[in-house]
């Protein structure tokens, strides 16, 4: 495992990287274009990376093992060389290797928390045969608002992630579809943190220790300023609310985020905003 894991309030959060590479010509922007606009001022603070530049993404799932043997996996990562993920991403995923690295397997898991519905954070969900769920003894757990968006999306033509993740866990009868928070397992809660999609959620973990934040933030310069509003976010005016929020709460908790594209899995906030992160 190319990074060691960390406990937060009794539970042990080992960070999994799926996969490291840029976006695929599809999407590939500058990263002034994909964060607040080139013209934003986050790009003329020191220290700032050049906003002409390309972006380097790291993916990255996690594992937590909680109290009592629970086992949530949060996000499942891209999947295989022909996943829904394969247009845009550099598939494929090593979750199943970063997992067996962890000394778990697929079985051991009981909790999967989907972030959100798009195909980086969930095109790992299925087996090779694309039926049979790749976690057998999971749950899926999802907000209601994600899938409903996603259903709608689908009505209209093509999705792939809805007839190639969704619809096969919702055959297995796998999917466990939430509206809001819920505690998951002793000390591991989804709570939902909408912007980015209607109904993208977040897991913490203690009392404000962890907030493994999904895709509330993409980038360290949204951790400078987070009205660099991401270009993909479905809501920009709600994801930055979000990211805002997320970010005052875990700096007066003087806690951790676990991001899922940031290069390093943990950043460790300071008290207050006009402070810079310190990385884990």
């Amino acid at each position: 495992m190319p990074h060691p894991s960390r406990t937060f309030a009794g539970v042990e959060v080992v960070p999994l990287c799926d996969a490291i590479g840029p976006m695929g010509p599809a999407l590939a922007r500058p990263l002034g274009e994909l964060f607040g606009g080139p013209g934003h001022p986050v790009w003329s603070r020191p220290g700032a990376p050049d906003p002409a530049g390309a972006w380097l993404l790291h993916f990255h799932c996690y594992l937590l093992l909680g109290p009592g043997g629970r086992t949530v996996l949060v996000d499942t990562g891209l999947g295989g060389s022909d996943s829904p993920a394969a247009a845009w991403a550099p598939v494929p995923g090593r979750l199943l290797e970063e997992l067996a690295a962890a000394g778990a397997a697929p079985e051991d898991v009981d909790t999967v928390v989907l972030t959100h519905l798009h195909s980086d954070h969930v095109s790992g969900s299925l087996a090779p045969d694309g039926v049979t769920p790749a976690f057998p003894a999971a749950r899926y757990v999802v907000q209601r608002a994600e899938l409903e968006q996603l259903d709608a999306q689908a009505a209209k033509g093509a999705a792939p992630v809805h007839s190639r993740v969704v619809a096969p866990l919702r055959a297995a009868g796998r999917l466990d579809v939430i509206d809001g928070g819920r505690l998951l397992a002793p000390g591991i809660r989804a709570v939902p943190a909408p912007g980015h999609t209607p109904g993208h959620q977040c897991v913490t973990v203690g009392d404000g220790a962890l907030v493994l934040s999904g895709d509330v933030l993409h980038h360290p310069v949204q951790l400078t300023d987070p009205t660099a509003a991401y270009l993909y976010d479905d809501d920009p005016a709600a994801a930055t609310a979000t990211r805002a929020r997320l970010l005052d709460e875990v700096r007066a908790a003087r806690g951790t985020l676990a991001t899922a594209h940031f290069p390093e899995p943990f950043t460790t906030l300071r008290a207050h905003a006009e402070d810079p992160a310190a990385r884990a």
